[in-house]
C-alpha cells in the first residue's frame, strides 16, 4: 500500500512539472511573437515617417537641376536658391555641359537626378 502512495505522489509531481515546463514554453513563445511583431511595427513607423524627408530630398533635388539649367540658358549668375523647409542640394554640370547632376537631403535621406543632353545624332534623327 506504501508503495502504491509513493508511486502515485511521483506522478503527480511528474505532471506538476511538465505543466510547470508547458507554461514557461508557451509564454516563450508569445513573448517572441509579440517582441518580433513590435519590432516590424517600429520598422512600419519609420519608413512611414521618413517618406517626408524622401519627398523634401526628390523636391530639393529637382530645384538643383532646374537651378542649373536656368544658369545654362538664361542667367549664369542666378544665386543659389534656399529651401524653406529645411532641405539642401548639391549640383554639378560636367565639363563639356553634357550631364547635371543634383543630390537632394532632407535630415539623413538624399535623393539625386541626373539630366542628360544628348544629340540627335545619337538617336539617328537629322541635325536641326
Amino acid at each position: 500500500m506504501l508503495k502504491v502512495k509513493s508511486q502515485k505522489l511521483k506522478v503527480k509531481k511528474m505532471f506538476g512539472q511538465v505543466m510547470l515546463l508547458t507554461v514557461l514554453l508557451l509564454g516563450g513563445t508569445i513573448l517572441g511573437a509579440t517582441t518580433i511583431a513590435g519590432y516590424l511595427m517600429i520598422q512600419k513607423i519609420q519608413i512611414a515617417s521618413d517618406i517626408t524627408n524622401s519627398t523634401k530630398a526628390i523636391f530639393a533635388a529637382a530645384t538643383g537641376i532646374e537651378w542649373e539649367l536656368f544658369r545654362k540658358f538664361k542667367d549664369p549668375n542666378f544665386p543659389k536658391p534656399v529651401l524653406s523647409n529645411g532641405a539642401t542640394f548639391e549640383s554639378s554640370v560636367s565639363e563639356d555641359g553634357s550631364v547635371i547632376k543634383s543630390i537632394g537631403t532632407s535630415l539623413r535621406t538624399s535623393r539625386a537626378f541626373e539630366l542628360q543632353f544628348v544629340t540627335p545624332a545619337l538617336f539617328g534623327l537629322p541635325q536641326p
